[in-house]
């Protein structure tokens, strides 16, 4: 089984709305990402199932990924999107998950922070208690979209939730550079390890590289979190459908299936298969 744990899809308006969802966001799109535009590309890879994982310009109304995965049972799951400075986020998560079908949600810890340190421990803050025990009660799958200085938040908070699984997105963006210092930049990602319910998405490699296919001088990082996590806490996603992958330039879907197949020539076809879909599939109990 294959399982892309990583797409943004979305609609423009009047069909879906467009707009921000954090502090100082001011990109929109122009153009749809449509479930339509995405199955076309599962299909020619041969791709089993998404996971649609709402975009930060389509405010926080997760209507259409919550329709998309309802219109399309069996290819999709979806994760959306709770404002964590909204005081009624608990009743929002519930109603998302009960009402809509959503698996769990997406946080950007790097968007909340200002000039007052406290404001951007959107993970931690004790008002975002009730938000979290609501998830956790429904065993939902939150994800983190963030830099590795805010794995501190996600060091408390997936001890302080052991029932929620907890998802570092696109590997919280390691970068070649940090090789210098032994990775000693990037050591607070990989001890998050340490915790048994969270789990790394080997993604994203591509734009962090300076390098061409393979992405060679991604590997050792890429080595480092799968020793680290563990095969079988480790998934494999992707970003955007159809053209909008080049667009935003990232490779079409082939290629990043070929990064995994070709380019991480180190793992054996069981651990290729555990990475591209089989871990995910028990995540999200496909």
């Amino acid at each position: 089984m294959i399982v892309d744990t990583h797409v943004h899809v979305w609609e423009m308006p009047p069909i879906a709305p467009i707009g921000p969802t954090a502090p100082r966001w001011n990109s929109l799109p122009t153009a749809p990402g449509t479930a339509e535009m995405l199955l076309e590309d599962m299909d020619a890879s041969k791709v089993d199932w998404s996971v649609l994982v709402q975009t930060s310009w389509s405010t926080w109304d997760n209507g259409y990924v919550a329709d998309a995965a309802k219109r399309f049972p069996d290819r999709f799951v979806a994760q959306g999107m709770i404002d964590p400075l909204d005081p009624e986020n608990a009743k929002l998560a519930a109603y998302w998950m009960d009402e809509r079908g959503m698996s769990g949600f997406r946080f950007h810890p790097g968007y909340y922070l200002t000039d007052d340190p406290s404001e951007g421990e959107i993970l931690t803050k004790p008002e975002n208690a009730p938000m979290f025990e609501a998830i956790e009660s429904r065993k939902g799958i939150v994800q983190i979209h963030c830099q590795a200085e805010y794995a501190s938040q996600m060091d408390v908070a997936a001890a302080r939730y052991p029932q929620i699984t907890w998802l570092i997105d696109h590997m919280m963006y390691p970068l070649p550079e940090m090789a210098t210092d032994g990775w000693s930049g990037y050591r607070p990602v990989l001890d998050l390890a340490r915790h048994p319910n969270v789990l790394m998405k080997i993604s994203d490699v591509h734009s962090r590289s300076h390098e061409q296919f393979p992405h060679a001088d991604m590997h050792e990082v890429v080595k480092m979190a799968i020793s680290e996590f563990g095969i079988e806490r480790c998934m494999w996603g992707t970003g955007y459908p159809g053209y909008h992958r080049v667009e935003h330039g990232w490779p079409t879907l082939d290629g990043e299936l070929r990064i995994v197949r070709e380019g991480f020539d180190w793992l054996n076809d069981q651990e290729r298969a555990m990475l591209l879909g089989d871990n995910a599939a028990r995540v999200w109990r496909l």
